[in-house]
C-alpha cells in the first residue's frame, strides 16, 4: 500500500479536518486573536493531522503486511477469512462478516467439488477393474475357437458397463442433457428387455411385460434405469422369473429370486454398496436412484429375503394428478 493511496482513502476525513481548521481560524480571527497565535494554532493542527496520517498509515501498512504474509503461507487461500481476526471498527466488521460468509460458501463449494472428484476417481478405478472381466473373457473365447453366443454376451456386459459410466458422468449435468418427450412405457420396457436378451437367456431368466401408459420423460434415461434392473436380475437372480408391469403411472419390476436381506435393503441405493460377497462396483442402483431424482420418479424397493424383490418406479407427475 502506498501513502498516496492511503491519503486518497482518507480524503473525506481530511476534508472535514480542513473545514474544521478554517472554522477554527475564523473563530480566532473574529476574536481578534493575534496573527502569530493564529498561525501557531493552525500549524499545530496541521502537524497533528500529518502525524495522525503517518502513524495510521504505518499501522495499516504493518497490519496489511501481516495479513499478506499469512495468506501467502496458506495453501488454501480461500480459507483466509477463517483465520483472520475481525476488525474493531463496527462498519468494517460488517464487511468482514459478509466476506466470511462468501468465504464459507466457497469452502463448501470446494469441498463438494473435491468430494465429487474423489468419488469419480474411485468409481473409475473400480470400473476399470470390473470391465477387465468381460474383456478378458472375450480374449479367452477367441483363443478357444470363438463361441459367438458367449462373445456377444461378454461384449454386452462391456457395453453395459460403458453405458453406466457415461450416465454416471452425466448425472451431475443431467438437467441440461434431458430430452423430454411423450413416451410409451411399453415401448421402453420392450427395448430394455431386448437389449439385455443375451444376459437374460444366459442366466435362464424369463421375462414378461404387461400394461402401458404414456408419460413425458427422457426415453433413453428411463430405458437405462430398466436395463440396470434387468442386469441386476441377470447377475443376482439366475433362473428367476421377472414380471414388468405398467399401470396407474407406475412401472413395477418384480422377480422371484433370492431377495435382499432386510439389513441391506435400506443401503442398496447408496454409492458403492455391494452387499456381502459381491465384487461389482456397487454403482448400478446408485445411478438409478440419482436418475430417478432428476426425472422426478419415486423409487421404492421392497424385498422378502429368500422369496422376491420388487422395484416400483412411480412418475410423480402422473401419480399426483
Amino acid at each position: 500500500m502506498k501513502l498516496r493511496d492511503f491519503i486518497y482513502a482518507k480524503a473525506v476525513t481530511l476534508c472535514f479536518f480542513g473545514i474544521g481548521a478554517l472554522l477554527l481560524g475564523a473563530v480566532f480571527w473574529m476574536g481578534n486573536a493575534q496573527l502569530p497565535l493564529l498561525l501557531l494554532t493552525e500549524g499545530l493542527l496541521i502537524l497533528l493531522v500529518a502525524a495522525w496520517l503517518v502513524v495510521s498509515f504505518w499501522h495499516e501498512k504493518k497490519k496489511l503486511q501481516k495479513i499478506t504474509k499469512i495468506i501467502d503461507q496458506m495453501e488454501e487461500k480461500y480459507l483466509a477469512a477463517e483465520v483472520l481476526l475481525p476488525p474493531a471498527d463496527p462498519v468494517q466488521r460488517q464487511y468482514f462478516q459478509i466476506m466470511r460468509a462468501v468465504s464459507r460458501s466457497a469452502i463448501d463449494a470446494v469441498e463438494t467439488a473435491q468430494r465429487q472428484r474423489d468419488e469419480y476417481r474411485d468409481y473409475v478405478e473400480s470400473w476399470i477393474h470390473e470391465i477387465k472381466t468381460p474383456l478378458t473373457a472375450c480374449s479367452l473365447i477367441l483363443a478357444n475357437g470363438g463361441d459367438a453366443d458367449k462373445l456377444r454376451r461378454e461384449l454386452k456386459r462391456a457395453d453395459n458397463l460403458t453405458e453406466s459410466i457415461l450416465y454416471y458422468a452425466r448425472a451431475r449435468s443431467l438437467e441440461t442433457d434431458i430430452k423430454i418427450s411423450k413416451v410409451s412405457v411399453q415401448d421402453v420396457m420392450d427395448e430394455a428387455v431386448k437389449s439385455q436378451m443375451e444376459l437374460l437367456i444366459a442366466a435362464k431368466i424369463s421375462v414378461e411385460t404387461n400394461g402401458d401408459f404414456f408419460v413425458h420423460t427422457d426415453k433413453k434415461a428411463l430405458a437405462f434405469i430398466l436395463k440396470q434392473l434387468l442386469i441386476n436380475c441377470a447377475k443376482y437372480c439366475p433362473g428367476a422369473h421377472v414380471a414388468i408391469t405398467a399401470q396407474n403411472g407406475t412401472i413395477t419390476v418384480t422377480d422371484n429370486g433370492p431377495g435382499i436381506p432386510a439389513h441391506e435393503l435400506p443401503r442398496v441405493t447408496q454409492r458403492g454398496f455391494t452387499g456381502a460377497g459381491n465384487k461389482s462396483t456397487g454403482m448400478g442402483l446408485y445411478i438409478v436412484s440419482e436418475l430417478c431424482k432428476k426425472l422426478e420418479i419415486d423409487l421404492h424397493i421392497t424385498s422378502v429375503f429368500g422369496q422376491s424383490t420388487s422395484v416400483a418406479l412411480s412418475f410423480l407427475s402422473l401419480t399426483k394428478s
